[in-house]
């Protein structure tokens, strides 16, 4: 079981290619669009999803920060599906993948700051050095305000890697010992079984959580630099 314990994470192959891109790609099938006047329910739903979730995050930006609804509504039904659909069995989750979490993390604040300095120069820049701070912890103050800027992109890429690698991990150990338990005790095998599903439903709520968590922390970033 140990020596199996990380293969749902290495990046599935044919032919010597890696499928990452298809798998990336997937998600937006599942999302139909309807040319008619009357939606079917399936459509009406998910509209309705995500004006509730857009109105929530957008509410607090002005007109600047609003214009990156449809790219955070984008971002969230990506995170979300894909966090979802690595819950199926012998599928690939790219989110447990540190890098992409840090391709899709690092461009977002930076547009983010970049923004920030282009609208807001003397509100960033006033970001680096507290108003009324000793003038002998100055230098250390901008050091630390500086590196806890930079460091915003690789706390959102880890904290999603982490809690998806995380619960991904737990429903393999869990499920390995069910395997286990159901030829030595009948009952602990029961009782094993019924933690797996209950992770399982955990897991389908950390799923769609830590995508609103990614999503509302970039909205944030945005918000405080507009």
């Amino acid at each position: 079981m140990n020596e199996n314990l990380f293969a749902s994470f290495i990046t599935p192959m044919i032919l010597g290619l890696p499928l990452v891109t298809l798998i990336v790609l997937f998600p937006s099938l599942l999302f139909p669009t309807s040319s008619r006047l009357v939606s079917n329910r399936l459509i009406s739903l998910q509209r309705w999803m995500l004006q509730l979730v857009s109105k929530q995050m957008m509410s607090i930006h002005n007109t600047k920060g609003q214009t990156w609804t449809l790219m955070l509504m984008s971002l969230i039904l990506f995170i979300g599906t894909t966090n979802l659909l690595g819950l199926l069995p012998h599928s690939f989750t790219p989110t447990t993948q540190l890098s992409m979490n840090l391709g899709m993390a690092i461009p977002l604040w930076a547009g983010a700051v970049v923004t920030g300095f282009r609208n807001k120069t003397k509100a960033s820049l006033a970001h680096f050095l507290p108003q009324g701070t000793p003038t002998p912890l100055i230098p250390m103050l901008v050091i630390i305000e500086t590196i806890s800027l930079f460091i915003q992109p690789v706390a959102l890429a880890v904290r999603l890697t982490a809690n998806i690698t995380a619960g991904h991990l737990l429903i393999h150990l869990i499920g390995g010992a069910t395997l286990a338990l159901m030829s030595i005790s009948t009952t602990t095998a029961l009782i094993t079984f019924m933690i797996l599903i209950l992770l399982t439903i955990l897991e389908f709520a950390v799923a769609m959580i830590q995508a609103y968590v990614f999503t509302l922390l970039v909205s944030l970033y945005l918000h405080d630099n507009t």
